[in-house]
């Protein structure tokens, strides 16, 4: 792979795990959002990652031909999980038994998926830079 794929593949994880990470601010942001737009409360939203070969004439030709592969957002999908329904017969948003449909929405599992985000996007961004230390390292060969 060239080394500009090389900077490709990780810029696309950066790009996609920094969407993950918008995301799921996003869902912890609404975590209480009893009433949306479209009527009920928040849903909980996933980012869905798919792999995209590189597949350059040099890439054909390698004898690893499809093992860079970069990353993108297929979709953003909403979790079908039902709502969590809570006692509060005194909340605008209650029923006529006094429950209020709550967002589908785990805090705890919210921090960990933004934290295995959060790890994948600084993995990104130390890919990149060891990339720039072999070019400046190639560069230096060079001169000398």
């Amino acid at each position: 792979m060239p080394i500009s794929g090389a900077f490709a593949v990780s810029a696309s994880g950066l790009a996609a795990h920094r969407l993950r990470m918008d995301v799921i601010s996003a869902n912890l942001a609404n975590a209480q959002s009893t009433s949306t737009p479209e009527g009920g409360p928040y849903k909980r939203q996933d980012v869905v990652l798919e792999s995209v070969p590189q597949v350059g004439f040099d890439d054909l030709l390698s004898a690893d031909a499809g093992q860079g592969a970069a990353v993108r957002v297929a979709r953003v999908v909403k979790d079908q999980a039902p709502a969590r329904q809570s006692y509060d017969p005194g909340h605008p948003h209650a029923d006529d038994d006094g429950y209020v449909a709550l967002p589908n929405v785990n805090p705890v599992t919210e921090m960990v998926d933004l934290m295995s985000a959060t790890r994948a996007y600084e993995a990104n961004v130390a890919a990149i830079n060891a990339t720039k230390r072999v070019l400046q390292a190639a560069l230096e060969i060079g001169q000398g």
